[in-house]
């Protein structure tokens, strides 16, 4: 039997980082539902059990189960009949493993028939899954939608829809469009209100992902006239009063076990989310760093089963009278891959960590007023927040995607096959640094964080803190690198140019990004001498690539930037 937890030290020591006391003492207000719930953790020590034993088991269907099925989903896939998406026989078997063990509705209050987790070991399940299968974790992952409900709803419609949730049934997220993809403020599904005052939807969605999914939240144009996003307003759909059918699965490259669907509304009935006109504005933003975060989950998830893929295969496989890890060229991919697996898991979870405070802050807000210093630490933590999510979906993906290309190239010919896992986890991952917000749009959300000092700050707070005497060398060498990272940002700054900046964004936010996973690194290696080795090799590898940014940013002049942009070649001349 194989346990995708439990064979995972790396994941039991970010589950324990310290700031984790703190988050599951303001989630569980002091264990106050200790009294009304069997089930609720008396104090510190007894949540800390219940998560353990929690991710034990989503370990195990993940290891016995959800991995077992996923190399026969991603031949068979689901497909339409009449209507309606009918998933792969495994998929199915996935759905009822996970929603006989309780795993859906996670992080819901249990009022709601939820487990009240955290949203750190809920990103933790959401790696686990992952690794076992990146396409089910799009349909298991998508409960999430239910904290967007849990956040907006009014409490009609939290005692509606959560338990549903909880109970096991699938969520989406109808945002895009055939015309507006990135670009959401252009969506044009039309929400009419009724005499009544009532709601229904009329148009198309694409590109959706779990489409015929339970429970829908879908972004509409409520306002008549409008065409920017202030007309854009927030709907539940509820697949029991119908009005919505699936012309389309797309046949994708990959996580071909999760539907995308394109989807026609005709009168679909729905009800409004909170205010009119803050769909996009307010509602989606929510909503999308949620699924960002789950994103970047997804990546690590993938970078994992990729790392263990390669590595077990270089054990195995023999050139020249030797198991081919041996060689140097193969040993350092390894190394790497380790070193960008290890980097991206625990940018991931500083960032969830971040996200868990400022959210649990949020929820007791509704509650009680806040304190000065709760106000002041909530504003903190949302900072951090907002500045760590795009750089977490970013980089991740970014590496996700390396790791599996690296994966196949160690199996070289073999990993061209479809008889080798790599493959289907090279097709899988491609994905990850396009939706959700392609890691163009992650540097777009990233850059002023760079320019208001969000990063650098952080970076000097981390420098702040000792480290033992065997880590100093790597140290001195993160500082040496934000010396640099800082002289390249007053660099861009110092020039007058909008198109100079944004041409530069890209190098700027990857200087920051592998200065703090190399901080995050470092504090890890404090805790647990696991992570050393590839502390040592990430630094190495992230003081080159600093190096190449700030070399590249210093012998740049604006003028240069012409060079870059698209031009039409002029047809030659007629004679």
């Amino acid at each position: 039997m194989a346990n995708f937890y439990t064979d995972n030290p790396s994941l039991k020591v970010h589950l324990e980082h310290p700031l984790m006391k703190k988050i599951v003492e303001l989630k569980e207000r002091n264990f106050a539902d200790a009294d009304k719930y069997d089930y609720a953790p008396q104090n510190f020590e007894d949540a800390m059990d219940s998560y353990d034993k929690v991710l034990e088991v989503v370990g195990e269907i993940c290891g016995d189960i959800i991995a077992e099925n996923a190399e026969d989903v991603d031949h068979q896939g689901p497909h339409v009949e009449n209507g309606r998406v009918i998933y792969a026989d495994g998929t199915k078997k996935n759905l009822d493993a996970c929603r006989k063990a309780g795993l859906m509705g996670m992080s819901m209050p249990r009022r709601f028939g939820g487990l009240n987790f955290p949203i750190t070991p809920y990103i933790m399940a959401a790696d686990i899954v992952s690794r076992a299968d990146a396409g089910f974790e799009n349909l298991w992952g998508l409960q999430d939608c239910a904290e967007t409900i849990y956040e907006f709803a009014n409490e009609e419609q939290l005692e509606k829809y959560i338990p549903r949730v909880c109970q096991g049934e699938t969520m989406s997220m109808d945002l895009t469009e055939p015309d507006a993809g990135s670009d959401l403020q252009s969506v044009m599904l039309k929400a009419s209100q009724k005499e009544d005052g009532s709601w229904v939807l009329n148009g198309v969605k694409r590109f959706i992902t779990n489409g015929d999914s339970d429970i829908h939240l879908v972004l509409a144009r409520s306002e008549e006239g409008s065409k920017d996003g202030r007309g854009l307003s927030m709907f539940i759909y509820d697949k029991r009063n119908g009005g919505v059918n699936v012309r389309r699965i797309e046949n994708k490259m990959g996580i071909k076990g999760s539907p995308t669907c394109e989807l026609v509304y005709k009168d679909a009935p729905c009800e409004l989310v909170g205010s009119r006109r803050l769909g996009l504005i307010k509602y989606v933003m929510a909503l999308m760093n949620g699924a960002r975060l789950g994103i970047a989950a997804q990546s690590v998830g993938l970078s994992e089963a990729a790392y263990r893929e390669a590595l077990q295969y270089a054990k195995e496989r023999c050139q020249f009278g030797k198991p081919i890890i041996e060689f140097p060229a193969v040993a350092e991919i390894l190394s790497v891959m380790k070193a960008k697996l290890d980097a991206s898991r625990t940018l991931l979870y500083a960032c969830s960590r971040f996200v868990d405070i400022y959210k649990i802050y949020d929820d007791i807000a509704k509650e009680r007023a806040l304190t000065p210093e709760e106000k002041k630490e909530a504003k903190a933590y949302s900072r951090l927040a907002d500045a760590f999510t795009p750089l977490a979906k970013g980089l991740t993906s970014e590496f996700c995607n390396q790791n599996t290309y690296d994966c196949i190239q160690i199996h070289g010919g073999s990993g061209f096959m479809k008889d080798y896992t790599c493959e289907r986890l090279y097709r899988d991952a491609r994905i990850t640094s396009i939706y959700e917000g392609t890691t163009q749009l992650q540097v777009v959300a990233a850059i002023r964080h760079v320019t208001t000092g969000t990063y650098l700050n952080q970076i000097k707070e981390y420098e702040s803190h000792e480290v033992c005497a065997a880590d100093q060398n790597v140290k001195n060498t993160l500082i040496a690198m934000t010396q640099q990272y800082d002289a390249a940002v007053q660099a861009v700054l110092g020039v007058n140019d909008n198109n100079f900046k944004d041409f530069m964004a890209r190098r700027l936010v990857e200087m920051a990004g592998y200065i703090i996973m190399g901080y995050l690194l470092l504090e890890d290696t404090q805790r647990d001498e696991s992570f050393r080795s590839s502390l040592r090799v990430f630094v190495k590898l992230g003081q080159a690539e600093v190096a190449k940014h700030a070399d590249f940013i210093a012998n740049f002049r604006p003028d240069q930037i012409s060079d870059y942009l698209y031009k039409e070649e002029e047809a030659p001349a007629a004679e």
